[in-house]
C-alpha cells in the first residue's frame, strides 16, 4: 500500500517545498513552554500536538493503550508495537486530510492542537539505552583504508558482515546543542611519546540512523524478514569524530574518546511507512553475503543528502558536499539482524547509526577527513578561510530529504556548533 499518494492534501496550509507534508507526518519531542514536554508530529509549519489530540479521545479504535504522547520522550509510544504505530499514523493522517473536519473546524480545539513550530523547543525524542555505530559505507571505507593501506584499502571482513562498534548513548544529544572540542592524547609525527591536549583534527560524519521500537529476549535471533517489526524511524546523525586521537586509540580496539564526546541527531523520526516509495536497490553485494544477511526485498532509501558549513566570519552556510543514502553497501535490515545474530537483546530506543555516507564523486564525501585527504588538501571557503578541519566557532548544518511526485519527505535540520574545549 502506498503510504504517501501524491494526491493527498491537508487542511493546514504549507509550502510545496516544506520538510512536513501531509505524507511526512514525523515524530518528536516539542516544549511550548505551556504544558511541558510532550510528543507531536510535524505538519507544514506546526507541531500537532498529540497528547492533546488523545485527550480528546480522537485515537479510539487504533489500539493505543493510555496517553504515551504525555511523556516527555517516545519510547512508551513505541513500545506498543507497529500495528499501533500505523493505525496512530493513519488516524493522523485521516484528521489532517482536507475533508475531514474533526479539529479544522473545531477552533478552540484547532488552535491549541496546532502549535507555530518556530514558537517550540524540540527535545531529544527517544531514550535511548544503546547506541551502535556501523562503518557501511564502502566508498567511505575504501576512502579512508587507502590513507592507511593503499594497496589493500578494505580489511577482509568489511564485504563479509556490517562492521560497528558499541558507542556512547549518554553523550547523544539533538540539534541545536554544542559541541565542546574533546580533550585527549595524540601522537604528534615524529614524537616518541604522546602528548595531553585539545583535538586538533576534529571532524563531522555525514549519517543516517534508525531507532528500534520492539525489544527481543537475550539469546534470541532477528531475522532480516523480522526486523520491519522492531525498525520505528530515521534521524540524521553527525557523529563528531577527533581524528588525530582517534588515530593514536584505535587500534586494537577500535574508536574510544575520539567518538564518545558527542553524537547529533536531528529532532523529528520519520517513519519507515513515511519513507516506504523511496525503498529501492542498494548496490550489489559481492562476494554473495552469509544465508543469515540476505534480505527477500530491497532495503536502501533514496535520501538525498547535504552538509553545509559556516564560520564565525560568515553570514550565510557553504555546502561541503551532497550525497545519497541508497549508495551505502550496508542495509538497515542486515545491520539490526548482524547486531542480534550473536543474541544481543536489542531494547526499544536503540539507535544503530550507519556510518559515513560517501559516494563516488569528490564533492559526496561525507567528512573532512575524505574531502581534504586527510588535511593535506585544504577547502577554501567564501569568508577567505581555509578549512583541513573544524576550528571553535564552526557551525554544521545537515540535511537530508526524499523527493516525492509534487511533495518532499524532509528529515528537518541538524545543527550543531564546536565550542572551545575546558
Amino acid at each position: 500500500m502506498n503510504q504517501n499518494p501524491a494526491e493527498l492534501k491537508s487542511w493546514v496550509k504549507y509550502a510545496p517545498e516544506s520538510d512536513f507534508p501531509i505524507q511526512n507526518l514525523p515524530y518528536g519531542i516539542f516544549d511550548d513552554g505551556k504544558g511541558g514536554p510532550r510528543a507531536g508530529v510535524a505538519i507544514g509549519d506546526f507541531v500537532l500536538d498529540l497528547a492533546l489530540i488523545c485527550e480528546k479521545n480522537l485515537f479510539e479504535g487504533t489500539g493505543l493503550e493510555g496517553n504515551p504522547f504525555r511523556e516527555h520522550r517516545l519510547n512508551a509510544f513505541m513500545e506498543q508495537g507497529r500495528s499501533v504505530w500505523r493505525a496512530v499514523r493513519n488516524r493522523i493522517t485521516e484528521l489532517l486530510s482536507e475533508h475531514s473536519s474533526q479539529i479544522r473546524d473545531d477552533h478552540a480545539l484547532r488552535d491549541r492542537a496546532l502549535v507555530p513550530i518556530e514558537n517550540v523547543a524540540l527535545r531529544k525524542p527517544v531514550y535511548i539505552p544503546s547506541f551502535v555505530d556501523f562503518y557501511s559505507s564502502e566508498q567511505h571505507a575504501t576512502n579512508v583504508g587507502k590513507m592507511f593501506r593503499p594497496d589493500n584499502p578494505l580489511m577482509p571482513n568489511w564485504k563479509h558482515l556490517p562492521v560497528g562498534y558499541n558507542g556512547r548513548a549518554s553523550s547523544i544529544v539533538p540539534s541545536g546543542i554544542s559541541v565542546q572540542r574533546p580533550m585527549g592524547q595524540t601522537m604528534p609525527e615524529g614524537a616518541e611519546t604522546p602528548i595531553f591536549g585539545p583535538s586538533k583534527r576534529l571532524d563531522y560524519e555525514l549519517e543516517m540512523g534508525f531507532f528500534t521500537g520492539k525489544r527481543n529476549p537475550m539469546g534470541a535471533c532477528i531475522s532480516t524478514t523480522e526486523v520491519e517489526d522492531f525498525l520505528f524511524g530515521m534521524v540524521i546523525v553527525n557523529d563528531w569524530s577527533a581524528r588525530d586521537i582517534q588515530k593514536w586509540e584505535y587500534q586494537p580496539l577500535g574508536p574510544f574518546l575520539a567518538k564518545s564526546f558527542a553524537t547529533s541527531i536531528s529532532p523529528w523520526i520519520v517513519t519507515f511507512d513515511a519513507l516506504e516509495p523511496f525503498r529501492t536497490m542498494g548496490p550489489k553485494q559481492q562476494p554473495p553475503v552469509l544465508p543469515y544477511l540476505q534480505c527477500e526485498k530491497p532495503w536502501a532509501f533514496d535520501i538525498k543528502l547535504e552538509v553545509s558549513i559556516r564560520t564565525s566570519k560568515m553570514d550565510a552556510y557553504q555546502k561541503l558536499c551532497s550525497g545519497n543514502f541508497k549508495t551505502m553497501y550496508w542495509n538497515v535490515a542486515q545491520q539490526l539482524a548482524h547486531q542480534a545474530v550473536n543474541g544481543t537483546n536489542v531494547q526499544v530506543g536503540d539507535l544503530y547509526a550507519s556510518g559515513t555516507i560517501s559516494g563516488d564523486s569528490p564533492d559526496s564525501l561525507g567528512c573532512l577527513l575524505e574531502l581534504t585527504q586527510g588535511g593535506r588538501s585544504p577547502i577554501q571557503l567564501t569568508s577567505g578561510e581555509t578549512r583541513t578541519f573544524l576550528e571553535d566557532g564552526d557551525s554544521l548544518l545537515m540535511k537530508a530529504w526524499c523527493e516525492g511526485d509534487g511533495f518532499r519527505i524532509g528529515f528537518g535540520e541538524l545543527e550543531g556548533t564546536v565550542q572551545p574545549a575546558q
